[in-house]
């Protein structure tokens, strides 16, 4: 990381930079050569096959738990397993299923082994799960923590694989994941969910009590039905309000996912509940994101509408939440392909052009056998070697949210999912609607129609 702005320029004007800087205007004319439509499906097939394939040849041969890192080519040091990864991993198993990217026999084994682990072997405490593990045992990774976040996501994908495979074997163990969950422990006496808790210390002293990725994890803690909290949970988490040029949202100083992950399971479209439409909040949250990015090319040449997107990410300082608006971290011009494929749901063309653009002038300089590495910098020249489950995961999910709503439909055949929902007082837009869903519409993006 260069200290100093005079530093960074002396770098990147005396030829260190390794990669060429889209010129702007450039990025709408690297891909007008082909049919839009068949571009755009074309490359969001090769996005999931590329993101399957990780998740098929990274799970553990026993376990079937997911890596957290690895190298963008395959292979690096293995043995820390994600339970994040684990569950954006079942859920790619499932469309990899749908679309037969691998023999849905083998694919139907490989779910029914990782449930059974994790039913059977991982450790918890009241349901709650580690968020690192060893992957060949399951241990404790560390000082890991048991996780509610982390556990929500594993359930997210453990209940995709119960509605969308035939397995009773397969429906038992997720439904047994789900509902040995002690969810009330967790709030420890508050209305909030604790952090996390530890076998060293016990609870954090901090709480998920400010609207971030959380949304999942309260709805799935709500509708609970052996362990429920209740509703008033959901109306205890604080709601900031965040303006950027005009744009009015709820939102926190955060990266950019904390608008998509939860998204990527529920399916927040056309309704509201008391307080926003959460789908079209992500919409204005990654709007702004992209005007962010744009008044950002001032300082960073490489940032444009047509190439935008920074969000927690590998970097030259390692793991960093970075992103804005406002500016969080130490935003160095680099570019994370997750951000704006986390985006398609919301933003679908403009997130296109992103993905079209670093793929065909980019090339093979950043895409690898897993796809897109985790992030790299035009400037500098520098590139991840890496790619992150979770960022594999939230790529290839709301990849196939645009093209087929296949998670969002078939997670939402959870009654579950639906309990949750009234619990927390969704309506049908129209209805009793909040002052932030009763603000100018938001445009709905217009993905292809085939899939």
């Amino acid at each position: 990381m260069f200290s100093t702005r005079r530093q960074f320029l002396r770098v990147a004007l005396t030829g260190a930079a390794a990669l060429p800087i889209l010129r702007k205007g450039a990025a709408s004319e690297v891909s007008t050569h082909l049919d839009p439509q068949a571009s755009e499906l074309g490359l969001l097939d090769e996005v999931e096959r590329a993101a399957f394939n990780f998740f098929w040849n990274e799970a553990n041969a026993t376990t079937g738990l997911i890596l957290d890192r690895v190298r963008a080519d395959g292979g690096g040091v293995r043995g820390k397993a994600s339970m994040a990864a684990t569950g954006f991993g079942l859920t790619a198993l499932a469309i990899g299923h749908q679309r037969q990217y691998g023999p849905r026999p083998e694919i139907e084994r490989r779910v029914a082994q990782t449930l059974h682990f994790l039913l059977g072997q991982a450790p918890h405490e009241h349901g709650f799960l580690y968020h690192f593990v060893d992957e060949s045992s399951g241990a404790r990774y560390k000082l890991s923590e048991f996780s509610p976040i982390d556990t929500a996501i594993l359930l997210c994908g453990a209940l995709t694989c119960r509605q969308h495979f035939s397995s009773p074997e397969i429906a038992r163990a997720a439904t047994e994941l789900y509902q040995r969950v002690d969810w009330p422990w967790m709030l420890n006496g508050g209305q909030t969910l604790s952090l996390d808790w530890k076998p060293e210390h016990g609870f954090s002293r901090f709480r998920w009590d400010s609207y971030c990725e959380l949304m999942m994890m309260y709805l799935l803690a709500m509708a609970s039905p052996t362990h429920p909290i209740p509703p008033e949970c959901w109306r205890a988490i604080r709601r900031p309000k965040m303006v950027y040029r005009g744009h009015q949202y709820i939102s926190s100083p955060a990266p950019l996912f904390v608008h998509q992950f939860s998204h990527a399971w529920f399916d927040f479209r056309d309704k509201h509940d008391e307080y926003a439409n959460y789908f079209d909040n992500s919409v204005l949250a990654c709007r702004a994101h992209r005007e962010f990015c744009q008044e950002l090319g001032n300082r960073f040449p490489c940032y444009s509408g047509d190439v935008w997107g920074i969000t927690a990410s590998d970097s030259t300082l390692g793991y960093v939440a970075w992103g804005g608006p406002p500016i969080i971290g130490p935003i160095d011009g680099s570019l994370v392909p997750a951000a704006a494929a986390g985006s398609l749901p919301f933003l679908f063309s403009e997130s296109m052009t992103v993905l079209r653009n670093l793929r065909r002038y980019y090339g093979s300089q950043i895409w690898k056998k897993y796809g897109f590495v985790d992030a790299f910098n035009p400037l500098t020249g520098w590139i991840s070697k890496d790619v992150l489950g979770i960022d594999v995961g939230i790529t290839m999910l709301m990849a196939e949210n645009a093209r087929s709503q296949f998670v969002w439909n078939t997670f939402m055949r959870n009654p579950e999912a639906t309990l949750a929902m009234e619990q927390a007082g969704f309506l049908p837009d129209g209805f009793e609607v909040p002052s932030m869903a009763a603000s100018p519409r938001v445009l709905r993006p217009s993905p292809p129609q085939q899939s």
